[in-house]
C-alpha cells in the first residue's frame, strides 16, 4: 500500500492516448537557450528524494534552462496571464486550462544521464510536444516511450521565427508515418504566420507508443490480454 499524503511516493495514473486528431492551438512554454542537459529538465540533488513521486519531482522541471526572450531561468512568460511566473507553474496553469504546450530548444538537447523524470514531468504536465535543432539520442527515445512528440527542425535557422506569444499547430499527425516531416504553424501575435517543417524518426512501434500515449500503456494492454 502507498500512502496517499505520502510526499515521495505516489501510485501514477496511465497517460492518456492521443486524441486523433492534429494538435492545435499550442502555447510555446519556453524557448530554451544553448545547452539544456538533463540536469536542467529535471535537477537532481535534493530533488531526487521525490523521484517517487511525479507529482512532486516535477516542480523542478525546467526549472535550469535559460529563457530565450529574458536570459533568466524559471521565468517563463504565461500567456493566459501575461505574467512571467516559474516553469512548472506556468506549465500546471495551462494544464489546469486545458491548454497544451510546446517546448523549443538548441543543440544536444537532453544531453547527460539518462534521467527517465526527464521525459516523464513534461509527459505528466501537459506538454505535448518537444522541438529542437538536435537531440541527445537517449532522451529522444525516453520522450517517444512517455508519448511525447520528440521533433527536430528541419532548417535550424528556423529556430529564430518562434516568437514569445505564439500559438502553434502541429499538423499531420492524423498520417503520421516513417520519414514523413509534420508541418508546424507559428501564428504571432500581429496575425503573421511561420510555417515549418519539422523531421522525426520514429519507426511504426513507436508511433504507436505514441497513439497509445506512452510505451507502458501498450504493454499493460498486451499483459491484460
Amino acid at each position: 500500500m502507498v500512502d496517499l499524503a505520502s510526499k515521495r511516493l505516489q501510485l501514477l495514473a496511465p497517460f492518456q492516448p492521443w486524441e486523433g486528431t492534429d494538435l492545435k492551438g499550442l502555447k510555446l512554454l519556453i524557448k530554451a537557450k544553448g545547452k539544456c542537459t538533463t540536469d536542467h529538465i529535471s535537477m537532481a540533488g535534493p530533488w531526487l528524494k521525490f523521484r517517487g513521486h511525479l507529482d512532486n519531482i516535477s516542480n523542478n522541471m525546467l526549472i535550469g534552462a535559460v529563457n530565450f526572450f529574458n536570459e533568466k531561468t524559471d521565468s517563463v512568460k504565461n500567456q493566459l496571464t501575461g505574467e512571467y511566473t516559474p516553469v512548472p507553474a506556468t506549465q500546471r496553469a495551462y494544464k489546469a486550462a486545458n491548454v497544451g504546450t510546446i517546448v523549443v530548444g538548441d543543440e544536444n538537447y537532453g544531453e547527460g544521464s539518462s534521467r527517465e523524470h526527464a521525459a516523464m514531468e513534461p509527459r505528466f504536465l501537459g506538454v505535448r510536444a518537444i522541438l529542437v535543432k538536435s537531440f541527445a539520442r537517449i532522451h529522444e527515445t525516453n520522450l517517444k516511450k512517455q508519448g511525447m512528440l520528440a521533433l527536430t527542425f528541419a532548417n535550424k535557422n528556423d529556430y529564430d521565427l518562434i516568437q514569445e506569444d505564439d500559438t502553434i499547430d502541429i499538423i499531420g499527425l492524423t498520417e503520421f508515418a516513417p520519414g514523413q516531416p509534420l508541418q508546424i504553424v507559428f501564428t504571432h501575435v500581429d496575425g503573421s504566420k511561420d510555417i515549418i517543417l519539422a523531421n522525426h524518426t520514429y519507426n511504426q512501434q513507436q508511433i504507436e507508443w505514441f497513439k497509445a500515449g506512452a510505451a507502458l500503456n501498450i504493454i499493460r494492454k498486451q499483459v491484460a490480454s
